[in-house]
């Protein structure tokens, strides 16, 4: 009567996680989507992260630092570095995935509700059917959370660190040795010099995270301002859950994941901040590869193939950018990394690690997108730029761009 035990058992759990949820603490449950998350990755397995497996990644971090003083002029951004198991990423990056998700959440939450409740009820029969569409409201919370955490689940196990997706999801500079196990698989070179690559990447985000203050909130309210145009589909969702059983976690999951019942607005303002994200992905990528291989540069034989792999991977979209997009609707790849590379490879030729750098002091000096259709330009134009001036009157809006 009631199935396999334990899919019975976990419906349970969600449903008394659902009931807990503290009036007021937003569209999705995320004690609940964590703990979605969590069982997702022991299922396959998490083990505690070992002291010796410890000891190397903190060392790897230690030593891509000290080598990355003689690549750029930012100061060092590994203040603690850790190794995290899954569970702990998962744990510790729920903070930046709320502020990322919530938006959509919300939109999508609402929409259920409406859906589920029968939005087409007449004015006097939604009034008295109020305390039902708020717990119908509750079960589309449970149902978003639900995907949210199965999407959590899934990124930890092919994450590597806190920079994966060119976004800031944790303060703390830290590796996943499982994650760097899978993504070893299949590289036939050497254990060591796999992880200090991957060191070497991790510090030099975190180098540009912590020391250019407006970086963050330019990346994240990028993502935000994009989020704000996207508008659920409500006749896929009723398709959807048209002859749906609620009682079949599968076909709830199956109906819900994916990003096609989220449709972004092709607003003129929406348009302008992805291409504003994509370009500034690219810039940080860019600068990062060109900073590692500086770095790398007669230390670790193996950089130039593993450049190639990260950035094959960061290029074509792995399985990470895509569960990303069915949690924002959005697909986060750096399209233009090679041209930003060869535009700050040539900074660096014209002006030096210094000059170079400096341009990541201010907003209004960053590079745009035709600015990477034409790098000899940029890097020849006029540089006596008055950075008190930028400072006072602060950075220009995208509208007014």
């Amino acid at each position: 009567m009631f199935g396999d035990p334990e899919q019975m058992a976990q419906a349970m759990r969600q449903f008394a996680d659902m009931l807990s949820a503290p009036q007021g603490s937003g569209p999705v449950n995320w004690d609940m989507a964590k703990n979605i998350a969590r069982h997702a990755v022991v299922a396959e397995g998490d083990p505690s992260v070992m002291e010796g497996e410890r000891r190397q990644i903190v060392d790897a971090l230690q030593l891509a630092d000290l080598w990355l003083n003689e690549a750029t002029s930012l100061p060092s951004g590994v203040n603690n570095p850790q190794a995290w198991s899954r569970s702990e990423w998962i744990e510790n990056t729920v903070p930046v995935w709320r502020k990322l998700c919530e938006p959509i959440a919300a939109r999508m939450v609402e929409t259920m509700g409406g859906t589920l409740g029968g939005a087409g009820l007449p004015p006097e029969a939604q009034q008295m059917a109020g305390p039902l569409m708020g717990m119908l409201r509750q079960m589309g919370g449970m149902m978003v959370g639900q995907q949210i955490g199965q999407a959590l689940g899934s990124l930890a196990r092919e994450v590597m660190g806190t920079t994966d997706i060119g976004l800031p999801l944790s303060d703390t500079a830290a590796l996943l040795p499982g994650g760097i196990a899978s993504f070893s698989d299949g590289l036939e070179l050497p254990a060591e010099e796999i992880r200090l690559y991957l060191a070497l990447r991790e510090a030099a985000h975190h180098r540009l995270f912590q020391h250019v203050p407006w970086l963050r909130a330019n990346l994240l309210g990028a993502v935000e301002e994009y989020a704000k145009g996207i508008t659920v589909d409500t006749s896929a969702l009723e398709e959807q859950l048209r002859g749906l059983d609620i009682n079949n976690p599968e076909a709830l999951q199956e109906a819900l994941s994916g990003g096609a019942l989220l449709k972004p607005e092709e607003t003129e303002r929406q348009k302008a901040a992805l291409a504003r994200l994509e370009t500034m992905l690219a810039l940080v990528e860019g600068w990062v590869a060109t900073v590692v291989g500086d770095a790398a540069e007669g230390k670790l034989p193996s950089a130039g193939a593993l450049s190639e792999t990260v950035r094959r991977r960061r290029a074509t979209g792995g399985p990470a950018e895509l569960t990303f997009g069915t949690l924002v609707g959005l697909e986060l790849r750096p399209r233009r990394l090679r041209e930003a590379a060869t535009l700050w490879q040539a900074l660096k030729a014209d002006r030096g690690i210094d000059g170079r750098d400096a341009v990541w002091s201010h907003p209004d000096l960053m590079p745009t997108a035709d600015d990477l259709d034409a790098p000899d330009a940029f890097v020849k134009g006029d540089t006596s730029w008055d950075i008190s001036k930028l400072d006072a009157e602060g950075p220009q809006d995208s509208e007014d761009e």
